[in-house]
């Protein structure tokens, strides 16, 4: 198992005074079998209070406004998250052909994880990458998701600013490249399009370096821990990750934060403000082993609790859109 201390950091600089700042994140991380949020604080600056609640895919949603004229908006989120050893999954025996069979029975219970998206259309040109997967992979329902996110890491290239936050997998599927969330939305599509629920999961991902106990005091600053992948409904399994954009399979090294039907429902930062200036947007995220100088773990500085008065939002919030939009 391992622990992991995170901080993501968001800022927001306008050039001008704005107002009336409404807010959501999803930042705090996932709570279940496969990990343990062990304590979570979000601070923000100008100081705010504000709510929290699950939405319907069980990911945590902070809600806060800033409703005085300021010209800053910081958002901190600073969390301990324990991995756990991943248990034996059941091989997948299913072949597709029988699975064809009787997939109708999961259009009802997972509909919104099999119908396409804005960011997530069923497009034709995903069809060769079916015919593809299924003439190699081993003819089972995971040998084929498997064989599909292979194909994806080898076929696009990882290009950073080739897309925005924005970009449907048209965009990656012309250009041929993309970054982690379109890799992963170009999964959804074509598992999808086959009769496979899938589903979007934003997170990060701790760099080997970080995850060796030898580099345990090193930080990752800047966004490169920052990540996405995809989760697809197994039989006789369950709801099990790909990473089209590593290529290896999902572990230890990846912190889930939130899942939905594509990015549009887990974005970090969301939100309006009041006014007419510009602004420019700022993220850190820095993973580190949750232990000090002498070994000992570093919890006793987050805790979880109560909303302390003024500044601390110590509720569990939702990952949110790269940008906030203006509201004139």
């Amino acid at each position: 198992m391992n622990r992991y201390r995170l901080v993501h950091t968001t800022d927001f600089v306008y050039d001008g005074p704005v107002s009336e700042s409404y807010n959501e994140v999803r930042l705090r991380p996932l709570h279940d079998e496969r990990q343990s949020c062990l304590s979570f604080r979000l601070t923000t600056t100008p100081n705010s209070r504000g709510t929290a609640y699950r939405d319907a895919y069980g990911n945590w949603v902070h809600q806060f406004n800033v409703l005085t004229e300021h010209r800053r908006l910081r958002v901190e989120a600073e969390s301990v998250v324990l991995e756990h050893e991943a248990f034996e999954a059941p091989t997948d025996s299913t072949m597709l052909a029988d699975y064809d069979s009787h997939s109708h029975l999961l259009d009802e219970e997972h509909f919104d994880f099999m119908a396409p998206t804005g960011f997530v259309p069923h497009l034709v040109p995903l069809r060769e990458i079916i015919e593809a997967a299924e003439k190699s992979c081993d003819g089972t329902v995971a040998g084929f998701t498997q064989t599909t996110s292979d194909l994806i890491h080898k076929r696009f290239r990882y290009v950073k600013g080739a897309t925005h936050v924005h970009s449907s997998i048209e965009d990656s599927l012309s250009l041929g490249a993309g970054v982690c969330q379109d890799f992963a939305h170009l999964l959804l599509g074509v598992v999808r399009m086959r009769g496979i629920p899938g589903r979007y999961v934003s997170g990060y991902l701790v760099p080997g370096s970080t995850a060796s106990p030898e580099a345990k005091q090193e930080d990752v600053i800047g966004g490169q821990a920052s990540h996405a992948w995809a989760e697809v409904m197994i039989p006789n399994t369950g709801w099990m990750g790909f990473d089209p954009t590593l290529g290896n399979p999902v572990g230890l090294r990846h912190i889930r934060i939130a899942c939905g039907r594509d990015y549009g429902d887990v974005a970090p930062v969301r939100g309006v403000y009041k006014g007419h200036a510009g602004q420019s947007l700022s993220v850190d995220v820095r993973v580190r082993p949750a232990i000090d100088d002498s070994g000992r773990e570093q919890l006793s500085k987050i805790t979880v609790g109560p909303v302390p008065p003024p500044s601390v939002l110590e509720r569990a919030q939702q990952p949110a859109q790269q940008q906030q939009q203006q509201q004139q």
